[in-house]
């Protein structure tokens, strides 16, 4: 995947490897953020005439990424303004599974309001302890991350399947802001009731931008109340309380969202099949490669399948050793966070195996 390297000059200076604390802006997204606000300062207000067809366009790009109907796509700022949104219309007195020492804007959303919440431990063991927790608190709600920040693990999506069909009136709510852009996804065809993720790490979208997918059932079970002019503004918004748009009371940026809809072209360009494939051989090599030099904590060495992100043993002298050398990382949790993306080659991992 050495083509994508020219949408990213940066990467020609350096081994990038900091996707999970930030994406890269690739060129094409740079040339259309400054042509939009070119046009802004030329044309005024009339740039935001043509405002509901590009938000259209862009809604409807993401729902067939992912194989979410568009009129169940919602365009939102961030996963945590989504999110929050959601969870005021969910009553407190529903049961919740967390995760323990899942990403804070999972957690803390449940653990600031009134839920009663019991926890699964993040190990090897992360299926069956979910499977035990669910035995035990019989939720109504599980929220996860499908990928956690820190190590990498990735819940597995049949084992969902399964739990779904075993308590099919239990919400699955999940964070995909380190997943969304990794690897083809059929939304519909999950057991995930609820997904949602920011768009500036693996989608390289810039920040501003972020996405929830939802099921149709949802909008009978869940009931914010946030609204605006804005809720129903557009083409998958136009009816009074529409569920769509409590997502999206206020007026949208054209220039984040237009954004998203760009780089989505750009992975629309290479096919999200070649991106997976790419992506699992390189984060193999790597997880085999971690494994050989003892730098991996044993819950990671031990799963059957791994995410592109990974902690390695190491502290803060490490990080600026790695950096001296060009490549970019960040401490994490007890160690050295990687992660390998789609411009991401061979030659990065072998330069950072010649460093450790």
């Amino acid at each position: 995947m050495t083509a994508f390297k020219k949408y990213f000059p940066i990467t020609k200076q350096c081994t990038y490897l900091n996707t999970p604390a930030s994406g890269l802006l690739p060129s094409p997204v740079l040339e259309y953020r400054q042509e939009h606000d070119l046009d802004f300062f030329v044309m005024g207000s009339a740039i935001k005439d043509n405002r509901g067809p590009a938000l259209t366009t862009v809604r409807e790009k993401v729902g067939a990424l992912f194989s979410c109907a568009p009129n169940r796509v919602a365009l939102v700022p961030n996963f945590s303004y989504g999110f929050n949104t959601l969870l005021e219309g969910v009553p407190t007195s529903k049961k919740v599974l967390l995760l323990e020492n899942d990403y804070p804007s999972i957690n803390w959303p449940f653990e600031s309001r009134d839920f009663e919440i019991t926890y699964a431990q993040i190990d090897d063991d992360l299926e069956k302890n979910v499977a035990s927790a669910f035995a035990k608190a019989q939720p109504d709600i599980f929220a996860f991350s499908v990928i956690q920040y820190i190590n990498g693990i990735k819940i597995d999506f049949e084992f969902l399947k399964q739990l779904k069909a075993t308590y099919p009136e239990t919400l699955f709510f999940a964070d995909a802001t380190q997943y969304f852009g990794t690897e083809a996804f059929d939304f519909d065809a999950s057991a995930i009731d609820v997904m949602g993720g920011s768009c500036y790490k693996w989608m390289n979208a810039g920040y501003g931008n972020g996405i929830f997918l939802f099921k149709e059932s949802v909008s009978e079970k869940v009931f914010p109340k946030t609204t605006g002019f804005n809720s129903l503004q557009g083409k998958y918004k136009a009816q009074e309380g529409s569920f769509l748009g409590r997502f999206e009371p206020g007026h949208q940026d054209t220039l984040n969202y237009g954004s998203l809809g760009v780089a989505i072209d750009i992975i629309n360009e290479f096919g999200i099949t070649a991106i997976e494939n790419h992506i699992k051989a390189l984060s193999e090599k790597a997880r085999t490669a971690f494994t050989e030099r003892g730098l991996l904590e044993e819950a990671v060495v031990q799963r059957t399948s791994h995410s592109s992100i990974f902690n390695l043993k190491g502290d803060e002298a490490l990080v600026h050793r790695l950096k001296a050398q060009n490549i970019m990382c960040i401490l994490r949790g007890k160690g050295v966070r990687v992660g390998f993306h789609y411009f991401n080659t061979e030659d990065d991992l072998q330069q950072l195996l010649t460093v450790l």
